[in-house]
């Protein structure tokens, strides 16, 4: 059995010169590959990591560009709500001033027909009043007329018309 192992031996057998010569063509081929192949990779894959960095970022600047703009957006709007509720109160103070000047207004009218209504009434009574004397005078001297059945000079005629006027109320001329 010895040949047999002589032989299993020259098999198995390493072959300094032929590892070394792989050794020496896996390291050839590792430097190829690492010059040719895993540079340029390397720089493709840099580059997308840039392009994905950049596309993070742009990202990132408009997500902050839609914060901002909602930020201001939600400034304009409460802007918007005071600008509204001053409007709302401007127009109520308008509102309520010329209310005030209508009713002003109104009341001053009405004071006016007041005063005109008074006056027209105080004349009414002052014209009543003259016509009142003037049939108490037409009365009295009919019946003074009567009464003296005598003619009575026109002197005496005043002086007792005044004199019955005087006794009534008034003082003759037409004024209480």
């Amino acid at each position: 059995m010895q040949p047999l192992d002589i032989q299993t031996l020259d098999v198995i057998s390493v072959n300094i010169w032929s590892v070394l010569i792989s050794i020496a063509n896996l390291l050839i081929m590792f430097l190829i590959l690492k010059k040719f192949l895993y540079k340029p990779l390397k720089k493709v894959l840099e580059e997308r990591r840039c392009a994905v960095d950049r596309v993070y970022s742009a990202a990132d600047e408009a997500k902050a560009a839609a914060e901002a703009d909602r930020d201001a957006w939600a400034r304009k709007m409460e802007g918007a709500e005071e600008e509204a509720d001053r409007i709302v109160k401007n127009a109520e103070a308008n509102a309520e001033r010329r209310r005030d000047a209508i009713v002003e207004d109104a009341n001053r009218k009405a004071e006016g027909i007041l005063r005109r209504a008074e006056a027209n009434a105080e004349l009414e009574r002052r014209k009543a009043s003259e016509d009142i004397k003037k049939e108490l005078v037409d009365v009295s001297s009919a019946l003074a007329e009567k009464m003296l059945q005598r003619e009575i000079r026109r002197e005496d005629h005043d002086a007792l018309i005044d004199s019955f006027l005087r006794d009534v109320g008034g003082d003759g001329d037409g004024t209480e």
